[in-house]
């Protein structure tokens, strides 16, 4: 009887390892791991001194017109890479017009911001220091700024050193590229699993990753970044409220005129989502099992149980990776002849993220 029984256990154990087996192998067919490193820039290639260049200007508040705004207010490096409020606060306490997206991971997106407008994280860059409701600040004035500083010009000499006027509103925006593209976050317990480590997840959140998969959230959520690859409708089955889905906002449609990009967004990548409440691009939700029910009615056209959802959640807490260690850096001081901080609206584009 005793080696009967101990036959069946085995057996029971060997069904369970091949179950996990076979989940992993769909994950990883899904699915990829965070490198733990940056990928290589299309035309921009990435060098130390573009990386302390970059690093510098993205904490630079004097390339916003009021001198208090840096790409950092908006996509914290020591909160996720966002602001964790419901839409960014720009140039003279405006409220921007959506939510900010993560820093964290970007690169591995297939554009920038919510429409997409953006090709990649240099034209991104451009955005935010022109737009009204930011930094407010023009082309002209930036390279003025940066040209009055002793400190900055030689940095940008270091960072391009083939080119007699290296200090243009181009190559800041390509020096912050690099430096966001450093901007990983490896070794998530799902990337572990991804790599092979049967143990990386617990039983709960091997089913929260099987219902995340067979419900259907791995239809737009999947790749590198769990997402950001891809544009869809919000409301594919069921559209949400005016609160959520506010009939001003277009998305999509304001960059390709086309009546099938209404309502149309780059799915958001869910990477460390647990640590960047609020959710969706108003901003308006700050639970993310209220999110993930959303986004099982009005996508997926189904009503997830709690504890479905609470399930699925236990899982995208695996998603949270190994944050930047980034070193808040020393600013140059101005000069006489550095632009002074102004504070009416001078910027000429007025979207924000």
């Amino acid at each position: 009887m005793k080696k009967l029984v101990s036959v069946l256990l085995l057996l029971l154990s060997t069904t369970a390892v091949a179950a996990v087996d076979v989940l992993m192998l769909q994950a990883q067919s899904r699915f990829k791991p965070i490198p733990d490193g940056p990928p290589a820039l299309t035309d921009n290639p990435i060098t130390a001194a573009k990386v302390e260049l970059g690093k510098m200007l993205y904490f630079e508040p004097r390339l916003s017109a009021s001198w208090l705004i840096s790409c950092n207010t908006c996509h914290n490096v020591g909160l996720g890479g966002v602001d964790i409020v419901e839409t960014s606060i720009g140039h003279g306490w405006q409220k921007g017009p959506r939510n900010a997206p993560t820093v964290f991971n970007a690169v591995f997106n297939i554009a920038q911001f919510w429409d997409g407008r953006a090709a990649d994280l240099k034209a991104q860059a451009k955005g935010p220091v022109q737009a009204g409701v930011e930094m407010n600040n023009t082309p002209d004035r930036v390279v003025k700024t940066l040209n009055s500083i002793p400190r900055y010009v030689e940095l940008f000499k270091a960072a391009f050193p083939a080119e007699k006027q290296p200090v243009t509103f181009d190559n800041m925006a390509r020096a912050i590229e690099v430096f966001e593209a450093t901007l990983v976050t490896p070794a998530a317990r799902f990337d572990n699993y991804l790599r092979g480590d049967k143990r990386a997840l617990s039983t709960r959140e091997r089913r929260g990753l099987r219902l995340y998969i067979a419900k259907g959230c791995a239809n737009c959520h999947s790749g590198t970044n769990m997402g950001g690859t891809a544009y869809y409708p919000f409301g594919v089955v069921k559209k949400p409220g005016a609160e959520l889905l506010p009939p001003n906002d277009k998305g999509r449609f304001a960059v390709t005129r086309s009546a099938s990009d209404e309502y149309v967004f780059r799915a958001p990548p869910l990477r460390n989502i647990v640590l960047t409440p609020p959710y969706f691009h108003t901003g308006r939700v700050w639970d993310v099992k209220q999110a993930v029910s959303i986004m099982g009615s009005s996508q997926l056209g189904i009503n997830l149980t709690a504890e479905e959802a609470e399930t699925i959640v236990a899982f995208l807490k695996t998603l949270t990776g190994e944050q930047p260690q980034v070193e808040y850096p020393v600013l140059p001081a101005s000069t006489a002849t550095t632009p002074l901080p102004i504070t009416e609206v001078i910027g000429l584009v007025t979207k924000g993220h």
